[in-house]
């Protein structure tokens, strides 16, 4: 029996985020996050669900940003708050060793720009909570591959499968909408309290496909 795998413990714990930002520069300070939404899950149920803007005294995000995630000036006016305060909220789930860290894409991307936001807040880097991270992009190519992992350390296996590459495999959010047959609203995605909801129901479709 595979008793262990983390499909059959409803007692976990679950923290489930994502950004949209400026751009894709990783490297560059300029590329701030301007919204972070996040899910907290326990024992099987939400129990938050937090959608922050990020204010900052200037925000130069890209005019093909603004079109992908649909950012509209006025609403993040509106909305922005201390990034600050947001941070420290989240990141009280995100080094909790009770919790797993999950999205999609997130060792490619969120967990850097999650990065720049601890350094614009005047915090050093910390990743010490990568080993407990699940990224819904490696699971997927995982499954469509046949890519078991077979003993291996799983953020290592994570990486490798980030970085494989095969023409035709399709592993985006909305791809996998599609694949499990969840209902979505193309429009929406690419906004991260959206994007999160549909992440979850693809992480648990998921859970019972791959041997984690």
């Amino acid at each position: 029996m595979n008793n262990h795998l983390l499909r059959f413990d409803k007692n976990k714990n679950y923290v489930i985020f994502d950004y949209e930002t400026c751009g894709l520069n990783l490297a560059s300070l300029n590329n701030k996050p301007w919204q972070l939404a996040y899910l907290v899950i326990k024992n099987d149920e939400i129990i938050e669900k937090n959608d922050f803007y990020l204010k900052w005294d200037s925000l130069p995000i890209s005019d093909d940003a603004k079109r992908i995630t649909g950012f509209k000036e006025s609403v993040y006016k509106k909305r922005a708050v201390d990034p600050l305060r947001v941070l420290e909220d989240f990141d009280k789930y995100l080094y909790d060793d009770s919790f797993y860290v999950v999205g999609h894409n997130i060792i490619g991307f969120d967990v850097y720009i999650h990065n720049i936001h601890r350094i614009l807040c005047g915090k050093s880097s910390d990743y010490s909570y990568m080993d407990r991270t699940i990224d819904t992009n490696c699971l997927a190519r995982a499954k469509k591959e046949g890519i078991d992992l077979n003993g291996s350390d799983f953020l290592s296996w994570q990486y490798k499968l980030q970085n494989f590459r095969k023409k035709g495999l399709k592993t985006s959010l909305k791809q996998l909408c599609v694949d499990y047959s969840i209902d979505f609203d193309e429009g929406k995605l690419h906004d991260a309290l959206y994007d999160i909801f549909k992440n979850y129901q693809v992480f648990k479709k998921l859970l019972w496909e791959v041997e984690v």
